[in-house]
């Protein structure tokens, strides 16, 4: 019964955790610490080039069962938009 509530809840847990994961997801995938700016932007950073870009972006879509737009991809161009555009999914930050 114990499997139950575990898939039923689940859910509930991403969504509340999805701004924290989101921030961890970010620094993990580009290799920075998790007190970055959150004002970052692609490119500013030598760490946020094309490959981490794409690190991110698989790390998101891996973790919130999402799959990006070709047109979203290439707008994900800071931390905030990333928010914007992940919104656009249903993933609740």
């Amino acid at each position: 019964m114990d499997w139950i509530k575990i898939i039923l809840y689940q859910p509930l847990k991403i969504i509340s955790m999805s701004a924290s994961i989101y921030k961890t997801i970010f620094a993990k995938s580009l290799s920075i610490s998790e007190k970055f700016d959150e004002n970052l932007k692609y490119n500013e950073i030598p760490e946020w080039d094309s490959i981490a870009h794409m690190t991110l972006i698989a790390e998101l879509e891996n973790q919130f069962n999402i799959s990006l737009e070709t047109d979203d991809i290439i707008d994900f161009s800071s931390y905030k938009k990333g928010f914007e555009i992940l919104k656009k999914y249903d993933v609740k930050i």
